[in-house]
């Protein structure tokens, strides 16, 4: 079916209309578009403006574009979070309606490094344990996280089997996880984290850091989460200050 022109540019209405042909199912996730040609003639535009609509469409990460292989419908993130809500891996994926499960890869003790020592003000003996997991949603790997807190804060032995480490602290140790700074940053495929978290060569991952503190302002847990871009996505709320 032909685009009808209205008052915006071709490229604008070329958006729109593969976007609807994509809610509607007509292109479904995954799923390889035609040649440009071959969509060019089905929309009636050049291969111009079709180009500069996908550029659009890449752009929003819509759809994904692989060289010499072709153009494919992106798949639609399954989690969707406010970075300004504190809110745990384990939840975020149950509001999601989904089971959250768990693979532990190691968990052992290290010595504080310059970074640990900046990051919680602790002296150059502190000891720190290193949990590395992978986080599932119904079974599918989602997230990598690598989690390290002091080693006095639990208890000698203390199994961390726990899906939420914010869960052990509250129920084993009494401390409260109030707030946290973070910084996110997107990167292309990783060599050791992409395949275990099943991604295409395409698909990016979103890097989450935070330091994490209780009620005394005390720093309690660093975390470095790689979230699957495909499958998830952060907004900030800002608001307008007025002086």
């Amino acid at each position: 079916m032909l685009i009808k022109p209205d008052n915006r540019h071709l490229y604008l209405q070329v958006v729109d209309r593969l976007k609807n042909d994509i809610e509607k199912g007509i292109y479904k996730e995954k799923e390889k578009f035609p040649s440009e040609y071959e969509l060019a003639k089905r929309l009636g535009v050049s291969r111009v403006t079709l180009r500069e609509a996908l550029r659009t469409l890449e752009e929003e990460n819509v759809i994904i574009r692989r060289h010499g292989v072709g153009t494919f419908v992106n798949s639609k993130p399954m989690f969707k979070s406010g970075i300004e809500q504190l809110n745990s891996v384990t939840n975020m994926i149950r509001h999601a309606g989904m089971n959250p499960g768990t693979i532990f890869l190691s968990s052992n003790t290290q010595c504080s490094t310059e970074e640990d020592i900046r990051r919680f003000s602790c002296s150059e003996k502190e000891e720190f344990l290193v949990i590395e997991r992978v986080r599932t949603a119904n079974g599918e790997p989602v997230v990598y996280c690598i989690d390290k807190l002091p080693n006095k804060l639990l208890p000698e032995g203390i199994s961390c089997d726990k899906e939420s480490i914010f869960q052990l602290l509250e129920s084993i140790t009494h401390i409260n996880i109030t707030y946290a700074i973070a910084e996110i940053e997107p990167i292309g495929y990783h060599e050791k984290i992409s395949p275990i978290l099943q991604c295409e060569p395409e698909t990016a991952l979103l890097v989450l850091k935070q330091m994490h503190f209780d009620e005394k302002d005390e720093p309690i847990l660093y975390s470095v989460n790689y979230f699957r871009a495909d499958k998830f996505s952060f907004q900030v709320l800002r608001k307008r200050i007025y002086s």
